[in-house]
């Protein structure tokens, strides 16, 4: 289904992780930029901007080279979103995103993040097009996506009020997006007086947009009454479903990561695909990505764009009608120039990402006054972190002879979380894989297959974690039938495992959980607004009972035509209102049909009946992930007093 939510004309929200950024503007020679070179951009940056906590100077050359990477470099993704904007007829065109005319409301309507550097176009430009004014000319006006020369324009062709109807007549340019589109964020330290127009020093490289609407970019041109319209809606504030153009037909946006203290985050032995052994980070939130830091980069960029011909060839794209084959990681090598061109500058992109350390709560403007005064509450938080917490959310461990002894090990955490030092140098996690059977969270992101074997990534996944068991079976949540919940096993060979998340600058990450779904959202960046959706965050995290239940329903009666994205469809389904999104979002509609029967069910469905009894249960058993609580599980310290979870709040606060 989730196919079928992006097949439809302006519905590919794969490229929605294009919706924030901070990519600066930079002193660049007036021939470089004249020539608009996306490498030699990538590798002089100077002048991008203040960005906080560094100086020009604080940073090596290897470590500028990579920041410069990690802003500007596009790996040549601009050649494939034109590709996607002549398949889905100008449906998905970034072109059409960066109208200026949209520059004072970006982040009211999808959450991007202006560039500094870039003032509302008062006139269309040369060619007719609305483009935000720029001191670099590469930029667009939304940090993270870049503008180059199209190759193939002529001049003689062009015509801009053709193109908005017909964009299979070259535009003069093409746009790509750098990782800054999604992982540069607004700065909790110094939040912006105005959020449609931050200054460079209200803007953090890493921390991830918690605010950017990923649907919102995508879902415009849908008529209300389609239900795929419902499935994008019900998409969440700083999340992006990464597997929606190479897809596993489930429907699982996921929280962007926020990257701190990369240095110190644990590493675990891995067997590789070659049968070596590597000491890796776990990296998603399954810990798919685990053949190392590079690697995981590469597997971003060609999902974002980068040998997007030869990708292509490897899925058929939002559909998945046919399996996967593995992406080759050795043709692509071979054949794909900017695959080398990328991969020369993943070093430098790793030593630029270590150096980003956690953002304190109590160097905020104004801090200091959410953080308590009671020393005997902050040592009470610390104690019951150390004895409740800890053990998974500290990169700090014990030897393995006192972990084997449960008074030796209380004593260690113990001392460790009431020492000086406890945050110096911790990731705040273990970055462990835990079953989902134990997490108890909901279980759709852990389910993706495209990293096990013969899938698309599966040269970017470990033999290990290819290899890993069943977590076994759940019990889970009927929303048709509260008394005969759904019995679902979870596949072995990597499926059903979350790693865990660094608590590091929490206070300024609510929502909560991989989702996004376990909180206040108010869309406030200002360091009031931030403690409020993290208190609101953790009340619900240590006392469950306060929680929504949330299970996503469409909000008015819709239709689905099947085949997906047909506008003549053989069959129209009603979806009536109040039905869970993710009951036809998680089932491969062409699938079913086909081995269930499912059309000669809903061949005799009548429009006033809508989905309901044997239809249900049959897509209940059809459904690739049949949990539709979204904000349950990981409710460990549920189970401590008032004055101890209160206490842990403040001692959290302070990450």
């Amino acid at each position: 289904m989730k196919k079928i939510h992006v097949i439809w004309k302006g519905c590919l929200v794969l490229l929605a992780a294009i919706a924030i950024s901070c990519c600066g503007w930079y002193n660049t020679p007036t021939s470089l930029a004249n020539e608009y070179n996306d490498a030699a951009y990538a590798d002089n940056c100077d002048g991008i901007g203040y960005l906080p906590p560094y100086t020009h100077e604080q940073l090596t050359d290897a470590e500028k080279r990579g920041r410069c990477t990690w802003y500007l470099w596009t790996g040549g993704n601009d050649k494939y979103y034109r590709e996607i904007a002549k398949r889905t007829h100008g449906g998905v065109d970034l072109l059409k995103l960066v109208n200026s005319q949209l520059h004072d409301k970006r982040f009211q309507l999808f959450g991007a993040i202006n560039d500094p550097g870039c003032e509302k176009a008062t006139a269309p430009d040369e060619y007719g097009l609305w483009l935000d004014k720029c001191k670099d000319p590469l930029s667009t006006g939304v940090i993270g996506l870049r503008k180059f020369k199209n190759p193939n324009f002529e001049p003689a062709k062009w015509d801009a009020e053709k193109y908005a109807n017909d964009v299979s007549i070259e535009p003069p340019y093409l746009i790509g997006q750098s990782c800054a589109i999604c992982h540069v964020a607004l700065d909790p330290l110094n939040p912006p007086k105005d959020k449609e127009h931050p200054q460079w020093e209200n803007l953090v490289p890493a921390l991830g947009n918690q605010y950017i609407k990923e649907s919102a970019l995508f879902s415009g041109s849908l008529k209300d009454d389609n239900f795929i319209k419902q499935v994008l809606m019900a998409q969440r504030p700083g999340t992006s479903d990464t597997s929606r153009i190479a897809t596993d037909h489930i429907n699982n946006p996921n929280a962007i990561n926020a990257i701190f203290n990369l240095g110190d985050r644990p590493t675990y032995p891995e067997v590789m695909n070659d049968g070596s052994t590597q000491a890796v980070n776990h990296i998603l939130k399954d810990g798919a990505d685990s053949t190392g830091v590079a690697m995981a980069s590469l597997r971003v960029y060609v999902n974002i764009g980068m040998c997007g011909d030869y990708w292509l060839s490897l899925h058929e794209a939002m559909l998945g009608r046919t399996p996967q084959r593995p992406f080759d990681i050795a043709k692509a090598r071979k054949d794909c120039p900017e695959w080398g061109q990328t991969e020369a500058r993943m070093a430098d992109a790793e030593a630029f990402l270590k150096t980003i350390k956690p953002m304190y709560l109590k160097d905020a403007p104004g801090g200091e006054a959410f953080l308590t005064k009671d020393e005997k509450v902050l040592e009470q938080g610390k104690l019951v972190f150390a004895n409740t917490c800890a053990g998974c959310h500290s990169s700090k461990k014990p030897s393995a002879e006192i972990a084997a002894d449960p008074d030796q090990a209380k004593k260690w955490y113990e001392e460790s979380v009431l020492s000086s030092n406890f945050l110096d140098h911790n990731f705040l996690s273990d970055d462990q894989r835990y079953p989902v059977t134990l997490i108890g969270t909901n279980i759709s992101r852990a389910l993706g297959t495209n990293a096990i074997k013969g899938h698309i990534w599966d040269q970017f996944s470990s033999k290990t974690y290819k290899e890993l068991p069943s977590p076994g079976q759940l019990t889970l949540y009927n929303p048709f039938n509260e008394a005969k919940p759904i019995d679902f096993r979870i596949p072995e060979g990597g499926l059903g495992y979350y790693r865990t998340p660094s608590l590091i600058s929490i206070w300024a990450t609510a929502p909560f959980l991989h989702n996004n779904t376990l909180g206040l959202y108010n869309e406030d960046p200002s360091v009031e607004g931030r403690i409020t959706a993290y208190n609101d965050a953790m009340e619900k995290l240590l006392w469950p009972e306060k929680r929504e239940g949330i299970i996503t329903r469409t909000d008015r009666k819709t239709k689905l035509n099947l085949p997906p994205g047909d506008p003549n469809p053989r069959l129209r389904i009603p979806v009536p209102q109040g039905t869970p999104v993710n009951l036809l979002a998680n089932v491969n509609m062409r699938e079913a049909i086909t081995s269930l029967n499912l059309g000669n069910l809903f061949q005799d469905l009548r429009p006033e009946g809508g989905i309901k009894g044997k239809i249900a249960r049959v897509l209940l058993r059809a459904n690739k992930s049949p949990d539709f609580v979204e904000d349950r599980g990981h409710t460990f310290g549920s189970n401590l007093s008032n004055d101890d979870k209160k206490a842990l709040i403040e001692f959290v606060k302070t990450f």
